[in-house]
C-alpha cells in the first residue's frame, strides 16, 4: 500500500512540474470562444441559448487546448501562438518625458506623439529592411545583410555597414553625432 502511495506522488509530482504554467497564461483561444459566442448574434437571449448548447463542447476543448498546449508555449517561449498584438495601442514614455502612443501593424508600428504627429515604422519582409514614413516621406533606415551579422544603415545621409554589436551601436551614434561622443550620467 505505501508503494502505491509513494508512486501516486511522485507521478503528481512530476506532473505538477511539467503543467506549471497552466495558470499563468492568456486563456488566448478560450477568451477569443467566448468573445465570438457572446457577440455571434444582436440578439443576447439567443447567445445565451446558443452557450448552453456549445460551451459544454467548444469551450471543453478550447480550454484543455489553452491549458495543455498554447499557455505551455506560452510559459517556455514568452508569446501565445493564438494571441495577436495587431491593433493594440500601448503609451510609452519617451526619452524627453512624453508620452507617445504606439500601435502594433501587421508588419510595424506607427508611433503618435504628443503633438499628434504620426511616424510609420514598417518592415519589408521579402528585402528584411525597415522603413520610416513621416509627413509622407518614405525613407529606408536599415536592412539586415545576407550574412545576418550587420545591417546596411543610413545615418545623417551615410550609408554604412554596422556591426550588431557595441562596435557598431558605437559606429552608429558617432554618424548620427558628427563624429562627436558625449558620455552621461
Amino acid at each position: 500500500m505505501k508503494k502505491i502511495s509513494i508512486k501516486v506522488t511522485v507521478c503528481l509530482l512530476a506532473t505538477s512540474f511539467l503543467f506549471s504554467s497552466c495558470f499563468v497564461g492568456k486563456y488566448s483561444l478560450w477568451n477569443k470562444y467566448i468573445s465570438w459566442q457572446n457577440n455571434m448574434t444582436n440578439n443576447k437571449f439567443v447567445n445565451a441559448i446558443a452557450a448552453f448548447i456549445l460551451v459544454p463542447i467548444a469551450g471543453t476543448i478550447s480550454t484543455l487546448c489553452d491549458v495543455l498546449v498554447l499557455n505551455s508555449i506560452e510559459f517556455w517561449s514568452g508569446s501565445n501562438p493564438i494571441a495577436s498584438n495587431v491593433g493594440k495601442t500601448r503609451q510609452v514614455m519617451g526619452e524627453d518625458g512624453r508620452s507617445y502612443a504606439v500601435t502594433t501593424l501587421k508588419d510595424g508600428y506607427e508611433v503618435k506623439a504628443p503633438t499628434g504627429e504620426v511616424t510609420v515604422f514598417t518592415h519589408d519582409a521579402q528585402s528584411d529592411t525597415w522603413f520610416m514614413e513621416q509627413n509622407g516621406e518614405k525613407k529606408e533606415m536599415f536592412r539586415y545583410n545576407a550574412d545576418g551579422k550587420t545591417i546596411k544603415a543610413t545615418i545623417n545621409n551615410q550609408t554604412r555597414d554596422l556591426s550588431l554589436d557595441e562596435s557598431g551601436l558605437y559606429q552608429a551614434r558617432m554618424m548620427a553625432n558628427g563624429g562627436t561622443f558625449f558620455a552621461m550620467n
